[in-house]
């Protein structure tokens, strides 16, 4: 797991083993994870999403807590897949990295609770697993504006943004901050360091360049 440049996410690239047959890869381990996060990730929850080409998902949190964390994949096509952090008083606040993620290099991210999540489909067909750690709950289900200026994600020139009608309604990231319904850094912090006692120690991980990421602010 290499962590990314907003706390609390990371990206697994996996080793892929082609053969004569096809190809191999362990896209998911629950110890690689747990040592990165420092706590075991809660399954509780499985999503699954076809999307055509410029479809664009997000960004959508929910509150903390509980919060919902993500393993996500692209199980086939690519997709531009965006962190954010949105949690209020974080010394990362309003920073997003993207990653590609593709069925050609297999890999996945996993962002911990607090954080926004979108991403836009790079090609027909964009299949998408997610691995989530709550369960869908609409009352704490909120969404920000994956266009809003102010944030400034470096969506493909090249893809018309094809967004639902609650994802374009959504508010700003300013919108959101006036009206409370963004986690606070602290409260995510204080949720964390929950699920971390009696976990694993949590190692040294190796950071690396991100694929694309927000100016520092």
């Amino acid at each position: 797991m290499r962590r990314l440049s907003v706390p609390g996410a990371w990206v697994h690239e996996p080793e892929v083993i082609p053969d004569g047959r096809g190809s191999f890869h362990e896209w998911f381990r629950a110890a690689d994870l747990a040592a990165a996060a420092g706590h075991a990730l809660g399954l509780a929850q499985a999503n699954f999403s076809c999307s055509r080409r410029g479809t664009l998902r997000g960004i959508h949190f929910a509150d903390v807590p509980p919060g919902q964390a993500k393993y996500v994949k692209c199980v086939r096509g690519a997709v531009l897949d965006v962190i954010v952090d949105v949690r209020t008083g974080s010394p990362t606040y309003r920073r997003w990295e993207g990653v590609r993620l593709d069925d050609t290099d297999h890999r996945a991210v996993y962002l911990a609770e607090g954080l926004g999540h979108a991403f836009v489909a790079l090609t027909d067909d964009a299949c998408v697993l997610y691995l989530c750690s709550e369960g869908y709950a609409p009352e704490r289900e909120h969404g920000i504006d994956p266009l809003d200026p102010d944030l400034g994600i470096e969506w493909p020139g090249d893809v018309a943004p094809l967004l639902s009608p609650k994802d374009a309604s959504a508010p700003s990231l300013a919108e959101a901050e006036a009206r409370g319904l963004l986690p606070s850094y602290a409260a995510c912090e204080a949720y964390y360091a929950r699920l971390r006692v009696g976990g694993p120690a949590l190692p040294g991980v190796r950071a690396g360049e991100p694929s694309l990421t927000s100016p520092r602010r």
